[in-house]
């Protein structure tokens, strides 16, 4: 059966105002005429966008992905009623038991959505791989990276995403072994010069995890890991809530990195009220819409993907533009044809909102989700 979409519908050749069709999971049919992004919201029709990628997610609901057991699941039905249809469940740095633990969990999300939920892609590896010396808020049990690690956790979920510190011993020949063998590597958690990123990119690393947070910052006689992003990447992620990044530094991203995206770091205290939570074995609190370390140190966030959406159009991003950053380049940096965007034959994953960016239905592989959070 053919379900539609009335509204302004975001296409890939620009805004069409009139109707989408979808059925088995698949867009059918748009059948809508032109229109600028200026008469698409002046007109008052509901805004439809491709549903949102979040390549890094730590958590939601009370629950977080080192819990293991069916807190993924939860996880992703939490993210699912902020507009996200595709997903990483990322890991935190902790002792090889719980990583094995985390990944047995997750592998059965991988393989199959469960109903009411984001589609769970795979697994962002963020740690154990990184600087014990730029930590963030990772728990201290960094570790040199293992190929073979790599290879047995893959066994039994599919990594998609992996970040390492490119300045440790053997990391820039381990980078080169990794992305021949299929996985995409990302920079972060480092204390390496703009050398060492420069030299990570020409091994075959794509990108880099929370730009700005837990790396070497910017200096004009010795420019960092950051400075190697912004000189050099195709690709980043960035944290936009507007706390763990200035507006006027994610302004600079965004001029410098063609394809950087959003993803929201999110923990178990995200979609929930003040008070403490847990982010792997960290204790962590929210409070004034933050989640912090007791030393007040930012531990992962409390965002959700339709608020990242407002706040890159509060920064003067258009909404195509900042659709684009929410799903679209996340999309292409994982080579996920047919989605992060609206068009015959993609998957059927739409967000639809008011003209004042209130989010008001959710569609997943064609299913809808139940009490959209705006």
């Amino acid at each position: 059966m053919r379900h539609s979409i009335q509204g302004a519908i975001l296409t890939p050749s620009g805004w069409r105002l009139g109707e989408l069709q979808h059925e088995h999971g698949r867009i059918a049919a748009i059948n809508a005429e032109p229109v600028d992004e200026a008469t698409a919201r002046a007109s008052g029709a509901p805004i439809v966008l491709p549903g949102f990628i979040d390549l890094h997610v730590h958590g939601g609901g009370g629950h977080d992905t080192m819990d293991a057991g069916e807190a993924v699941k939860h996880i992703a039905r939490t993210h699912a009623r902020h507009g996200t249809t595709s997903m990483l469940a990322t890991t935190m740095t902790a002792p090889a038991e719980d990583i094995l633990r985390a990944f047995e969990a997750m592998g059965a999300v991988c393989r199959e959505r469960p109903s009411q939920a984001t589609r769970v892609l795979g697994v962002h590896l963020e740690g154990p791989y990184i600087n014990p010396g730029k930590l963030g808020a990772q728990p201290d049990y960094a570790r040199e990276a293992s190929l073979d690690e790599v290879r047995a956790l893959h066994a039994l979920a599919p990594i998609r995403l992996i970040t390492v510190a490119p300045e440790l011993k053997g990391h820039i020949e381990l980078i080169a072994q990794l992305v021949r063998e299929g996985f995409r590597v990302q920079l972060g958690h480092s204390a390496g010069c703009y050398e060492d990123g420069v030299a990570a990119l020409k091994a075959g690393a794509g990108g880099f995890t929370h730009l700005f947070n837990a790396m070497t910052g910017l200096h004009h006689r010795d420019p960092g890991m950051t400075g190697a992003a912004l000189a050099h990447a195709e690709y980043a992620e960035v944290i936009p809530d507007l706390l763990h990044v200035h507006p006027g530094a994610l302004k600079v991203a965004l001029r410098s990195i063609p394809k950087l995206y959003g993803v929201t770091d999110s923990t178990a205290a995200t979609g929930m009220p003040d008070g403490e939570y847990h982010l792997g074995r960290h204790k962590v609190f929210k409070c004034l819409g933050g989640v912090r370390l007791d030393d007040g140190t930012l531990a992962g966030s409390a965002l959700t993907m339709d608020q990242a959406l407002r706040n890159f159009v509060s920064l003067g991003l258009s909404v195509a533009e900042a659709s684009a950053r929410t799903a679209t380049h996340a999309a292409d940096y994982l080579g996920l044809a047919g989605h992060g965007r609206l068009t015959v034959g993609a998957a059927a994953d739409i967000v639809v909102f008011d003209p004042a960016l209130q989010l008001q239905r959710v569609v997943i592989e064609g299913e809808t989700i139940d009490h959209p959070d705006a």
